[in-house]
Formats: C-alpha cells, structure tokens, sequence
C-alpha cells in the first residue's frame, strides 16, 4: 500500500522533458534545439540597409526605399520567412497554439543576442491587435517577441501607447498595394512621445506596410527615431 502511494506521488511529481518543437526528436528547454536554430534559414544574405528586402547591395537602399522611404529608420530581421519556421509561426497564430511563443521569442532572443550593434532604445511597442481579433484569438505574438527584444537591446515595455482603431482585413490576402490602403491611418497613439527612440515589434514582415502605418503614427506622435524588429523577413516582396 504504502510503494503504491509513493508510486503515484512520484508520478505527481514527474517534470516531463519538453523537446524541440521542430524536430521533435531533441530534449530542449528554450523550444528549438541548437542544429535546429542553425538549420533556420537567415535573411537575404544581400539586403538593403532599411527594408532587409533582398537586394543588389547592402550598402545603399534599394530603389523602392530611395524613392519613397518608410517611416521607421530600419527593419532589422532575424531570420528568412521560409520553412520550417515559416510552419511554426502558422500554427502559432492561426493554430491557435499560445504555447509556441515562448519558443519563437527565444529565437528572436538568440539571434539578438549575437548581434554586436544595438541602438539604444527607449521604449518597445508590439504591433497591437484590434481588440475584435485578440478577443478571438486570445494571445498576440508581437507582445512575446517584445519581450525578448527589451531584455536583449533594452528598452522599457509599453503595451498601452498604442492601439489599432479598427479591424482591417488580414494583410495575407491581399497584395503590395492593398496592404497599404488597408492599414493607412490604422493606428492611434495614445500619448505624446517626443524625442523618443522607439523599437516596434511584429512577427513577420512581407511588405512593411503594418509597420510603416506604426512608425508613421509614433512620427506624428513625436517620437524622434523609429526602429522595427520582426522575426522573420518574406523574401518574395519589398516594402
């Protein structure tokens, strides 16, 4: 009787070990095993210096960027929006899977720890949704990954500052122009941020409209310096 009892509160008590979300196959307590992290695709090695849209040379903007410049100063980019990462950020959002974005941040978190220049950074803002979907979705991940990009580059979290004024349609059926057209003028901020460097916050960047439309509103609200920071960067579009 008494093994029986001492059994079954060792099985109580068992700590089971999470492996790689990836693989599957790899014990791993931050959700990507390491061969799987250096297996994830990286941006284009080429890039332009303020969209990271894949490009003829570093060193200068690309075209669309010097002919008509977004808002925030520069979109730094983790990683390349392809497989598998491009599967785990999916089931994440539209899995309804919360449980996978303590293991995407961690991504961010890595990849930002290894990067030697980091602007000094006032306040992080995530990429807010509109109440209407984070009502149904019950989590945003922009608000992990903006976790991971304040405890690595600094900068104080603010989740109030800014709010989207309506519910536009998901960007990820439309194209380059009607991205633009539906997040114009989507977002409010609440208070005035002058003379503040910002670092915005999403999950992945295909043309940089949603995060133009922010940076644009922070601008007006103030703020002297807007940088953007996403996990993963699609290599099919620019900004």
């Amino acid at each position: 009787m008494l093994s029986n009892a001492i059994a079954a509160l060792l099985n109580n008590c068992l700590v089971f070990e999470q492996h790689c979300q990836l693989c599957g196959q790899r014990p791993c307590a931050s959700g990507v095993c390491a061969a799987c992290v250096a297996a994830l695709a990286p941006p284009a090695a080429t890039r332009c210096p303020v969209c990271a849209a894949a490009a003829a040379s570093s060193l200068v903007p690309c075209g669309h960027c010097l002919r008509a410049a977004p808002a925030f100063a520069r979109l730094h980019a983790a990683y390349g929006y392809d497989y598998p990462l491009d599967g785990l950020i999916s089931a994440c959002k539209y899995g309804r899977q919360p449980a996978l974005q303590g293991a995407l941040a961690s991504l961010l978190r890595q990849q930002l720890q290894s990067t030697p220049q980091r602007p000094e950074i006032d306040l992080v803002v995530a990429v807010p949704l509109a109440p209407p979907r984070l009502a149904e979705r019950g989590f945003n991940l922009p608000d992990a990954l903006a976790q991971a990009v304040a405890a690595t580059i600094g900068g104080r979290i603010v989740h109030d500052l800014c709010v989207r004024k309506r519910n536009t349609a998901p960007q990820a059926a439309l194209d380059r122009r009607q991205r633009l057209r539906n997040v114009r003028d989507a977002f409010c901020v609440k208070r005035r941020c002058d003379g503040l460097s910002i670092a915005i916050v999403d999950d992945v960047a295909t043309t940089g409209a949603t995060l133009d439309a922010l940076a644009k509103a922070l601008q007006k609200a103030g703020a002297k310096r807007v940088e953007a920071w996403v996990l993963a960067r699609a290599s099919d579009h620019k900004i």
